[in-house]
Order: C-alpha cells, then sequence, then structure tokens
C-alpha cells in the first residue's frame, strides 16, 4: 500500500511522464526521415513490451481516499497533452508539406507513428479528462477528440458503455471468438449511431429536441470542422488527407484497446433486460509496470469499471481471485488481437476458466456469445 506522502512526490509521478519521449522521436522522424520515422511505433510497442518484461508487475495500490490536491503531478500531465498534440500534430502536416526530403513512404510511416501518439496517448489521456467533473479537464479531454475525428466517443463511452459493459447493449464489448477485425468494422458503424440516440435521449428527457443547441454533437462538429479546415489550410488536399490518415490510425489503436478490455466477459443477465451489477470482473485487468506508466493505468481497468470516478493514480489492481488477468501489458495484446487465430489460442481457454469460477451454474453460453439477451440457468 503506497502512503499518502509517497504519492505527492513529483518522483513518484514522472514514470507517468513517459509519454513525452515519443515527442523527440517525431522530430527526428520528420527532420532525418529514413529508419528513424519507425521509432515511433517501436517505442510505443516493442521498447514498452520489453520494459514490462524487465520490470514486471506493480500491485501497490496507493490510498483511494488520497485527496485530489496530492495529485498535481499527475494530474499536471494529462492537462498539458492537448497543445503539445496539437502542435505536434500540424506542426508536423505544414512541415512535410513544405519541405522535399522525405520520401512519400517515410511520410506515410511517419504519420502512422504521429497516429501512434495521438492514439496511444491522447485517446487515453482525452479519456481520464472527460472521466473528470471539471468542465476545463472535460473540455481538454474533447479538444483531443476532436484532433483524431472521434468526439462521439465521449458521449458512447460515458452514457452507453459505462452502463452498459458486458452486455449486448454495449457495442464496444467484444464477444467471445469475434475476432478483431470484424469487431473494428462493427464498432465504427454502431457506436456513432449508439451515442447520437443517448444524448437525444438525454435532451428528450429534459424537454429538448434532438437538434437543440445543448446536444454536444454541435461541439463536436464544430471542433472537428475546425480541425480539418486547418489541416487543409496548413498542408493542401495532402494535409488533409494526412490528418485523417492519422486520425484512423489513433481510433484503429482505441479500438484495438477496446477489443482487449473487456473480450469474451458477460454480465449475467437478470430478466426483463436487467444485469448484474458491474464488478471488477467484467474487465480484464493487467498490472505490468511499463505499459501502465505509458497508459497512465488504463491497464487495471477493472477497477476503472467498478470506480470509474478514482483519477488514474488512484485505480487499484486486483489478484486473480478477484479479475480476470490478462498475461501481458496492452502493447502486446494489442499485437495479438491483429492475429485472430493467435489471440484465440490464448484468450479463448481463459475466457472459458472465467466462466467456470465465477458462472458454474450457466451451462449454455450460445446467446451471451451470439451478443443476444439469453436466461441463462440459475437466474432469479
Amino acid at each position: 500500500m503506497s502512503t499518502r506522502e509517497e504519492i505527492r512526490k513529483p518522483a513518484r509521478a514522472l514514470p507517468f511522464w513517459l509519454s513525452l519521449g515519443m515527442i523527440p522521436l517525431a522530430i527526428l522522424g520528420a527532420t532525418q526521415g529514413g529508419w528513424t520515422v519507425i521509432l515511433l511505433p517501436i517505442y510505443g510497442w516493442v521498447a514498452v513490451t520489453v520494459l514490462d518484461a524487465i520490470l514486471g508487475r506493480n500491485e501497490d495500490n496507493p490510498d483511494p481516499e488520497t485527496p485530489e490536491s496530492d495529485l498535481f503531478w499527475y494530474r499536471l500531465i494529462t492537462m498539458i497533452w492537448f497543445p503539445i498534440q496539437f502542435i505536434t500534430i500540424f506542426a508536423m502536416i505544414w512541415w512535410v508539406t513544405h519541405t522535399d526530403h522525405l520520401s512519400t513512404l517515410e511520410t506515410i510511416v511517419l504519420f502512422f507513428g504521429v497516429g501512434v501518439i495521438s492514439g496511444t496517448i491522447g485517446i487515453v489521456y482525452s479519456h481520464e479528462l472527460f472521466h473528470q467533473r471539471n468542465r476545463f479537464e472535460k473540455w481538454l479531454g474533447d479538444l483531443l477528440l476532436s484532433t483524431v475525428l472521434y468526439s462521439h466517443f465521449h458521449s458512447e463511452h460515458m452514457l452507453v458503455h459505462h452502463p452498459w459493459v458486458g452486455t449486448p447493449r454495449d457495442t464496444a464489448t467484444a464477444r467471445y471468438n469475434e475476432g478483431f477485425h470484424r469487431f473494428f468494422w462493427r464498432v465504427l458503424k454502431g457506436c456513432p449511431v449508439s451515442a447520437w440516440k443517448a444524448e437525444v435521449l438525454m435532451l428528450k428527457r429534459a424537454g429538448r429536441g434532438p437538434f437543440h443547441w445543448k446536444n454536444p454533437f454541435w461541439r463536436y462538429a464544430i471542433l472537428q470542422a475546425f480541425m480539418l479546415a486547418l489541416a487543409f489550410n496548413l498542408g493542401g488536399w495532402a494535409g488533409l488527407g494526412l490528418f485523417v490518415f492519422q486520425a484512423f490510425i489513433a481510433v484503429w489503436q482505441l479500438e484495438l484497446t477496446n477489443y482487449v478490455e473487456h473480450y469474451g466477459l458477460t454480465r449475467e443477465h437478470r430478466g426483463n433486460g436487467k444485469y448484474e451489477h458491474v464488478l471488477p470482473r467484467h474487465s480484464w485487468n493487467a498490472s505490468h509496470m511499463a505499459s501502465n506508466w505509458l497508459l497512465i493505468n488504463l491497464q487495471r481497468h477493472s477497477d476503472h469499471h467498478y470506480k470509474p470516478e478514482r483519477r488514474f493514480p488512484l485505480l487499484q489492481t486486483y489478484t486473480a481471485e478477484e479479475a480476470p488477468q490478462l498475461p501481458f501489458g496492452y502493447p502486446a495484446m494489442t499485437t495479438l488481437a491483429m492475429i485472430p487465430p493467435l489471440w484465440r489460442r490464448r484468450m479463448n481457454p481463459r475466457v472459458r476458466a472465467w466462466r467456470k469460477k465465477y458462472y458454474p451454474e450457466i451451462a449454455d453460453w450460445h446467446d451471451y456469445n451470439k451478443g443476444n439477451h439469453p436466461m441463462p440457468q440459475g437466474s432469479v
């Protein structure tokens, strides 16, 4: 158990600033070209996975009652990230469209790396920010999402994913035996629709129409249009294309993470559309040290869904008795998810063991596998 005195020390927060290491690598790739353009993906996936293997797991749990005033150095990295990411993306667009020392292939690989920044870091930080209660952090979260053209994620995540995770009503819960590629296109199609419907329902309950100015989709549209216009203004059609490309890479990484976080895990259906409460066992947990530094404890996902109001430095990790465990951190697991046969070989036995452990009374999982609303044996 970490003490409050330890948590408030800047040195304890410093490892969570690992993301800043990506910025000089982006500059190096843009100015030098050649093999340096692959350094960003190597940093985000390979180097962090190697560090996980060397450093192992961190199973210490901070005091969850630590006051927010002690978390300044942790919060700061998330609050300064929007200007850092904004400048990086648009400076890269201007640079590559006004210089000629990078080949087309080098430029594409470089902006794949930019998408690694805006996806691996930017969306993860936006997720932390829009979960907070104060408007400033929520706005920073929306600004970050607008740089990857995925603003609806704010609404979908808060109004659909959290209430309905592990149920057929949550598009972002990957079904048992569902390959990532099928999941990805299903999410791209379904999540904007579910986010819109959720916001319209909220407006209806307040006696407002779907196009009322308080519908956040107006804000989402304006912010995204501004980002697109800026990309075009700085780099023409090439700049616009590169901006959209990095956004796609960022979204691909987000949905890879979503896929891993809840794959095959379901909440028991109690009948009449009601499900058991969300528990730590309904998310995959990973306590790997380096990848949790890079992803600001996102891998302590079991606690995030159990206690979504907790800020990332205070998230708890769980033992194998309390929550299902991933064998590796997210960088390695998302790579594995891109190869469905290898993913199933590694993860399907874990899902079956999870079912046997927590729901031994359920004999027929067919409807759960298909994403239907089942009435399992033994349910009330």
